[in-house]
């Protein structure tokens, strides 16, 4: 594929090189092992180069007409377009998700770089009163400067390109960071679409590299004013600690812990439905996911019948199959963690209605039932397709439960009556939460993000540009101040 022959090099200012580190990050393909690049880690020293190109190309962009910005974002929407195919492939390839996955992936990068075309419009300065006679307070919303982006595994071509696009777009430039699993769909084909977009030299800027090599260069350095950062609780709480050593914005969109929780009015058939896709959707390593699926015990016994009978039908295996629903984990440390969690589970008392088995690193789907009211479990996040089942009495225990965890991302309430559902929603602690329908939601111009553990901050729509931009006041005085000395 000539993504991974043609691309598996940094983008630093404009320029495709090697990276000069010691050794290489190998690409594999996680479903059959091939090996489809090697890339020689950025340096700290290349990490400084590619921000000071940044900050050098960024004040003319800043300053350009941002009717003129938009056209970049136009035809990158039109690049992606005419390669959908095969970027479809480097999906499938590169991280093992279904042609389902794929295409579920590629569309919302589409409707996000629409977004962006808008979003280079939307800044707006405003003319505030002052208690001064003569005074014109006048505030501006500029761009912050440079950006450092970095990007996670699971959705690595939409997750680039959701903090990327509009912070371009608002006039920033970017460093981008993509997860060494995935260097080339949430690194090097980014930089390869805006640079056919026509996006000049230096504003994106790509760096494949590792925490082992780079240490905390990334996120320390003076250059960038924001840090916007999608991946795990534990990181995150690094990243924002060093950000705010260094008095930097961090934008955090974490893990979740989500609950799907079904009422004894829901239409059991569809809350099946709904509960399957959410729980197992790119072999459920999805921030979104429904880990936990809380069912009235008036509905317990009909929801769970027809949830493990639909689960079962679940195909899982080779993801360039378009039959297959379950794909391959990342990494096989990631199909090893899953493959005891669920061992583990079993063992400390939990009944398993279905254990799948492990082969390569295709993880079958397993549901878990009857786990002690304190097993870690219930509160974690589990990034594999492994679904728990929870029976509660009544909605004050289903809001309990729900909210008996550190994160707070996602999720769904199914019910027969709509506002009942509402008030539930309210009570369940989660930056996002979906009526009679699935916890895996992501659109261009809702406010997306988590509570507690789950991040800080927001993207999307105008909360772009609460995260990209940063406000100026600068005042008038006609005629002449009074001064008392």
């Amino acid at each position: 594929m000539s993504f991974f022959t043609n691309l598996a090099h940094q983008y630093i200012d404009g320029e495709w090189k090697p990276g000069s580190g010691s050794w290489d990050i190998i690409d594999f393909n996680p479903y059959n092992g091939e090996k489809l690049a090697s890339i020689t880690v950025a340096t700290a020293d290349e990490v400084d180069q590619a921000y000071r190109a940044a900050a050098r190309a960024q004040e003319a962009w800043g300053a350009a007409n941002p009717y003129t910005r938009r056209l970049v974002f136009e035809r990158a929407l039109r690049l992606v377009e005419d390669r959908e195919a095969e970027i479809s492939e480097a999906i499938v390839a590169e991280l093992g998700g279904t042609r389902l996955k794929a295409a579920f992936e590629l569309h919302l990068v589409k409707e996000f770089l629409r977004e962006a075309v808008q979003v280079a419009l939307r800044p707006e300065g405003r003319i505030l009163p002052s208690p001064i006679d003569g005074k014109e307070n006048r505030v501006y919303r500029l761009p912050v400067g440079v950006v450092g982006v970095i990007s996670p595994f699971n959705f690595p071509f939409l997750l680039s390109i959701k903090s990327v696009a509009p912070a371009l777009a608002l006039g920033n430039a970017v460093v981008l960071k993509p997860h060494q699993n995935t260097p080339i769909c949430g690194g090097a084909l980014v930089a390869k679409i805006f640079e056919d977009a026509g996006l000049p030299a230096g504003l994106l800027n790509v760096v494949i590299t590792d925490i082992a090599e780079i240490g905390d260069a990334l996120i320390e350095h003076p250059i960038p004013s924001v840090i916007s950062f999608t991946g795990s609780d534990a990181v995150g709480r690094h990243v924002a600690t060093v950000c705010a050593a260094n008095f930097k914005r961090a934008i955090l969109e974490l893990g979740g812990n989500s609950a799907l929780i079904v009422l004894d009015d829901a239409d059991i058939d569809y809350a099946v439905d709904a509960a399957v896709f959410s729980r197992f959707v790119h072999q459920g390593q999805v921030c979104m996911a429904a880990n936990r699926i809380l069912v009235d015990r008036a509905v317990e016994k009909e929801f769970t019948e027809k949830f493990v009978a639909k689960v079962r039908t679940l195909k899982a295996g080779d993801p360039a199959d378009p039959s297959t629903h379950i794909g391959p984990l990342i990494n096989s440390r990631q199909a090893e963690a899953v493959s005891k969690t669920v061992t583990d589970a079993v063992a400390a008392g939990a009944t398993a209605l279905l254990h799948g088995g492990t082969e390569g690193n295709v993880v079958s789907p397993s549901v878990l039932t009857g786990l002690a009211a304190d097993s870690p479990l219930l509160s974690q996040e589990i990034f594999g397709p492994v679904a728990i089942l929870v029976p509660f009495d009544g909605e004050d225990e289903a809001v309990r439960i729900a909210n008996d965890t550190p994160f707070g991302l996602s999720g769904a309430v199914h019910t027969g009556d709509i506002e009942r559902g509402v008030k539930l929603a309210h009570r369940v602690r989660t930056g996002m939460i979906h009526i009679n329908d699935g916890t895996v939601h992501d659109e261009p111009i809702v406010p997306f993000g988590g509570e507690k553990h789950s991040g800080s901050g927001r993207l999307n729509g105008e909360s772009m540009i609460d995260a990209f931009t940063t406000q100026k006041w600068i005042s008038v005085q006609y005629g002449r101040s009074q001064f008392p000395f």
